[in-house]
């Protein structure tokens, strides 16, 4: 963030259909033991690298197709999913 200026404070809208994400931060701030603000930060903060943690796993050479497909299923979650795909390559000489 060095080209942007870092607000004092960010507003999270918990209203008009997004009830949600106050019960979502106060899971995070039971989990991670804080508050609802570095609840938030830590959950950001995480996914990316969990997510970044998943694929690594998901595309190791000892797992058969099927192992991974079911972690993928177990891993996927409402708005983050994990797709297995066969790929194969044929040269021809």
């Amino acid at each position: 963030m060095a080209d942007q200026e870092v607000p004092g404070s960010v507003r999270i809208r918990t209203g008009d259909g997004n009830e949600w994400r106050f019960d979502a931060m106060e899971k995070a701030a039971e989990f991670y033991d804080c508050n609802r603000s570095n609840a938030v930060a830590f959950a950001c903060d995480d996914v990316a690298q969990l997510v970044e943690a998943a694929h690594e796993v998901l595309a190791r050479d000892d797992l058969t197709e099927q192992q991974r497909r079911e972690m993928a299923e177990t891993l996927s979650t409402r708005t983050t999913s994990f797709e297995v795909s066969v790929r194969v390559d044929a040269n021809v000489q």
